[in-house]
């Protein structure tokens, strides 16, 4: 059976959708503009511009993701055959730099590639190296398992400026224990990394920067911009293009 390096490339509107999976396949799933929301059983994986996420093939009858679009995105997902890349990473997130940008977007053009001839392997072979020599780039949202734990993150899920505590039937130093021994996150940690992801969310919608950091539970927009600029690495603003959308080449993939 001749050996290809296969893509799935496509302009999804809002909604929800299932990406085309395959036992044998890793997956290196990558939106080219847009704000993609990916669920899985793993936790929560928010992961704006220039990153993309790494899914091996041992893990895809675990992870196969449910997206849900917001905006109008542009996925290319690439699907490299296991028996070819022997590749020992587990499920993985990682920054994506402008070489790894055009080479992914150059692929999902191009393919199906025969890896048989050598050009097309070459090509194969960097766009590997590169997913193994990347450091990682999450911004991870763990979900507690412990049911009370869960509860206040559900609240703060559907209500990201809300306190989250005290909960009924747990003190706050209980609920900061099980969160801490169970995401490996403080309290206060996670709750920032949950804004974040609704923060991206909002801002690929167009909402202007002050509305999202009031609805995020910012009071100032200065207080929501220092601490969006320490997670994503740029200010809410620079993220977005002037028109108040997010940049073409600016994509956001969250898993759970």
């Amino acid at each position: 059976m001749r050996q290809l390096l296969r893509s799935y490339s496509v302009g999804h509107p809002p909604g929800a959708f299932t990406l085309p999976t395959a036992p044998g396949w890793h997956q290196l799933l990558y939106a080219s503009h847009g704000v993609l929301s990916v669920h899985t059983r793993s936790g929560t994986w928010a992961v704006p511009r220039d990153r993309a996420a790494w899914i091996p093939a041992d893990d895809v009858p675990d992870v196969v993701p449910e997206v849900v679009v917001h905006g109008r995105v542009g996925v290319r997902a690439l699907y490299l055959p296991a028996e070819v890349f022997d590749v020992d990473l587990p499920c993985r997130v990682i920054a994506v730099p402008p070489l790894l940008r055009e080479l992914v977007l150059h692929l999902a053009r191009v393919c199906p590639l025969d890896l048989a001839m050598p050009a097309h392997r070459r090509l194969a072979d960097v766009l590997v190296d590169h997913v193994v020599d990347l450091p990682d780039a999450p911004l991870r949202l763990p979900m507690p398992a412990d049911p009370r734990a869960r509860d206040v993150a559900h609240a703060l899920v559907g209500d990201p400026a809300g306190p989250g505590l005290p909960r009924p039937g747990a003190s706050r130093r209980t609920i900061e224990r099980l969160f801490l021994a169970e995401t490996g996150m403080t309290f206060g940690a996670w709750r920032r990394r949950l804004r974040i992801v609704e923060a991206l969310r909002l801002l690929a919608e167009g909402q202007p920067v002050t509305s999202v950091a009031l609805a995020v539970g910012y009071a100032t927009p200065s207080a929501f911009t220092a601490m969006f600029r320490a997670e994503v690495g740029t200010t809410p603003s620079e993220w977005k293009v002037p028109d108040g959308r997010p940049g073409r080449d600016r994509p956001v993939i969250v898993s759970r």
